[in-house]
């Protein structure tokens, strides 16, 4: 097919800031989990799609299913609606949990 450029699942990007191997970033209306880590400016390949252990706002629960959003002010994952709608927990979370199992369905919101 001519008009194809590749799968998308992976994009390169600009960091918007320091990013860490494995850590959520924002980029317009995407939200993708850095390939490799990244200063400031550089290049970062970044992931859309996939089930990733996440950094989420510790004193939450949440239950399979939930619809989790991209804090992008705390940099963190959460199930209160007003941040960018990211996917769903694949997992339940308890409320001291730091991290959460999330599904990036890679769709633009």
């Amino acid at each position: 097919m001519k008009s194809f450029i590749q799968k998308g699942d992976v994009l390169t990007f600009t960091a918007p800031y320091a990013i860490a191997s494995g850590a959520p970033f924002k980029v317009g209306a995407l939200v993708a989990i850095a390939v490799t880590a990244a200063a400031a400016g550089a290049a970062v390949e970044g992931k859309l799609e996939g089930v990733f252990s996440l950094p989420k706002v510790s004193p939450q629960v949440w239950a399979v299913g939930d619809k989790i959003y991209w804090d992008d002010a705390a940099q963190l994952m959460t199930n209160v609606t007003g941040g960018t709608l990211v996917g769903a927990a694949t997992e339940s979370a308890i409320n001291a949990s730091t991290t959460g199992t999330v599904y990036l369905d890679g769709a633009v919101r």
